[in-house]
């Protein structure tokens, strides 16, 4: 079976042509565009289609897009709009495009939660063994553009994903040195959501908060790479290869921040099932994350902590991880549509 596949995000969209057999898939075609170079998807699925599959030559028989924002049921279609993007989606709109009937709209971190079924060893690092429980809770939650969270419940034969907009529950500090954050972040901004920190653009206010707080001087290296371009690559690169110690800061204060972020959800729903950390950010700065201030925070619960450190944790290293489930939901959900 041949579907289409797409993890539309804030900055990046991938599509893909992939042929789904059970739950595995092999790509066929693929292209990965600036979203923002586009007005909507429609016109990006058109450019797709048009140079990857003229004159219809791969049958697509179902679609699925996990898209970054939350997506609202209608019946048997969905609607959505990007969280970080002007665009709005219908899946009928797509359907008629595509001239099939079988279109799906996911949550991102859904479609990051069905493409945990498809990973390899290759694909994840295990932050913290832990004793897995069969068929129970796990999480997905992942910094990127913003902060995505998911739910995975088992369900008959596979793990069904549902979304959430956790990551704009509200910050909880957890020292001295975080409240400080948290103050400084309210007085600009108000209410201070964990998004607004884990993410990369809170990645840099937590650098930028640490600046003006002055326990490290910041160099004119990094002065001069921060305001060149995206200043959170700058200031990873400073941490992890230049260990200048601003910058080895701020990524231990944002990964205590994220840990304990994880924690509380995995408590929340007594993840015993895996804890997975997806988006981009942690898997760039991997060598930190293994560093052990993560796994510290997230373990720091108090009379908790037995429960948490019994979690494993890994952490996602292949980025097509949410194409990948959206392609085996789109491929379920043309087998079975009143299944899904």
């Amino acid at each position: 079976m041949y579907v289409l596949a797409g993890d539309l995000g804030g900055t990046k969209t991938l599509l893909q042509i992939a042929e789904v057999r059970d739950a595995s898939y092999c790509v066929v075609r693929e292209e990965r565009y600036a979203s923002a170079d586009f007005d909507s998807l429609v016109p990006m699925i058109t450019a797709f289609l048009h140079t990857h599959n003229p004159g219809r030559a791969y049958e697509i028989e179902g679609a699925c897009l996990g898209v970054a924002g939350p997506v609202v049921e209608s019946g048997s279609t969905q609607a959505a709009k990007l969280t970080n993007l002007p665009w709005k989606l219908e899946s009928g709109e797509i359907a008629r495009v595509l001239a099939i009937t079988q279109v799906r709209l996911i949550n991102d971190f859904q479609a990051i939660g069905y493409g945990i079924a498809a990973l390899g060893a290759d694909d994840i690092v295990t932050l913290q063994a832990g004793q897995m429980q069969a068929r129970a809770p796990r999480i997905t939650l992942g910094a990127g553009t913003g902060l995505g969270q998911g739910v995975l419940i088992w369900r008959d034969d596979y793990y069904e994903a549902l979304p959430t907009e956790g990551g704009h529950a509200g910050f909880a500090p957890a020292d001295v040195l975080q409240m400080d954050l948290l103050r400084y972040l309210h007085a600009r901004f108000g209410r201070v959501s964990c998004e607004r920190i884990l993410s990369g653009a809170g990645f840099v206010l937590i650098y930028q908060f640490l600046r003006e707080r002055g326990d490290y001087p910041e160099s004119k290296k990094l002065a001069a790479a921060t305001a060149e371009g995206d200043p959170a690559p700058a200031i990873t690169h400073a941490a992890l290869v230049d260990r200048d110690p601003l910058a080895i800061q701020a990524v231990d204060l944002f990964l205590r921040i994220y840990g304990a972020h994880a924690g509380d959800v995995a408590l929340t729903l007594l993840a015993t099932g895996g804890v997975y950390i997806a988006g981009g950010i942690a898997a760039k700065m991997i060598t930190a994350v293994q560093a052990g201030g993560f796994i510290r925070a997230f373990n720091d619960k108090g009379r908790m902590s037995p429960l948490t450190q019994a979690m494993p944790v890994h952490v996602v290293m292949n980025p097509q991880v949410g194409v990948m489930g959206a392609a085996l939901m789109a491929a379920r959900t043309a087998k079975d549509p009143d299944r899904t």
